[in-house]
């Protein structure tokens, strides 16, 4: 068997708080400053488990923290993620559709640590909505993997033009169209489109902006604003008017599917605004008149999901 090439992306460490107000915050409640070490800990000692795993598998890996990838990930076999679903969102916007990742939850929510802290704080800890991996199993899905009884599923991202260019990298949650200032306004019109061909009436917005979510997206910022969780392979959008001001007759078009066959025109009627792509680390600047088309047709990410979201 040929030997494979990896690369592991690590969420760094947690920096735990050290400004004046936040330790006297910790003092008066140590359990917070327990809580927020183990979880440091917790962290580290998974990426020194999974490291010493495939020390002893036919593969060359190299190591990198997240905030150091700044370019396309080439010529490696697998992505290996380690931290929690922000990583493995930070990979996605680094690879092409021929790499496949696997997502290692480095620090899963304890269900009885949440209720042990329940009435002092909230002891959550990462999702790990995507992640098929946790040291429980990361073994196993490793040699599954390289013995190719595992295959990755192809999950959807959405792309971004702006004014006929497309903006990169594809989104894999969602994104966000908004007046940099969250009290303002936003005033926008949008309408579906099918080879240059209208699906849906012109609908005339304000509101506090536009959020439109793949099916890996569906379940986060989507499912919080009023939305529903989409089957993790569908190829559909998602879209929701945030707090639109006096919908009247269009009420029932402010929540809607963009199809895979479709496009999502959006016109933008105020002085300046942002798309945020996938949260608050990539945006991009719009202006009045701008036209922005959103859909499906982008490049799949393929990803090693967790059973429970396949089966």
């Amino acid at each position: 068997m040929a030997r494979r090439r990896l690369l592991l992306l690590l969420k760094p460490f947690d920096v735990l708080p050290t400004n004046q107000s936040d330790n006297i915050f910790h003092f008066r409640n140590p359990k917070v400053l327990k809580y927020l070490d183990n979880r440091r800990l917790v962290h580290k000692e998974a990426i020194k488990f999974c490291q010493n795993i495939l020390r002893k598998k036919l593969v060359d890996w190299e190591a990198v923290y997240r905030f150091n990838l700044s370019r396309p990930i080439r010529d490696v076999d697998l992505v290996v993620t380690i931290g929690g679903d922000g990583t493995l969102l930070q990979a996605s916007h680094f690879v092409d559709n021929s790499i496949p990742v696997l997502g290692v939850n480095s620090d899963p929510t304890q269900a009885k640590e949440v209720e042990e802290y329940s009435e002092e704080f909230d002891a959550s800890r990462s999702t790990g909505f995507l992640c098929a991996a946790t040291i429980k199993n990361f073994e196993q899905i490793i040699d599954d993997i390289l013995e190719n009884r595992a295959r990755p599923f192809e999950v959807s991202r959405m792309s971004v033009t702006l004014n006929s260019k497309e903006l990169t990298p594809y989104a894999l949650n969602d994104v966000l169209i908004a007046h940099p200032c969250p009290a303002t306004v936003s005033r926008f019109s949008f309408r579906t489109k099918k080879e240059d061909q209208s699906c849906s009436s012109l609908v005339h917005c304000r509101s506090s902006g536009l959020r439109v979510s793949t099916a890996a997206g569906s379940t986060a910022a989507m499912l919080s604003a009023g939305g529903f969780a989409m089957p993790i392979l569908s190829k559909d959008l998602q879209y929701i008017v945030r707090e639109p001001i006096a919908p009247g007759a269009y009420n029932s078009l402010m929540h809607g599917i963009v199809k895979p066959e479709e496009l999502m025109e959006i016109a933008w009627y105020c002085k300046e605004g942002l798309i945020y792509i996938d949260g608050s680390h990539l945006v991009h600047s719009v202006q009045y008149g701008d036209i922005i088309e959103l859909s499906s047709n982008a490049p799949k990410l393929k990803v090693f999901l967790p059973s429970h979201l396949i089966s």
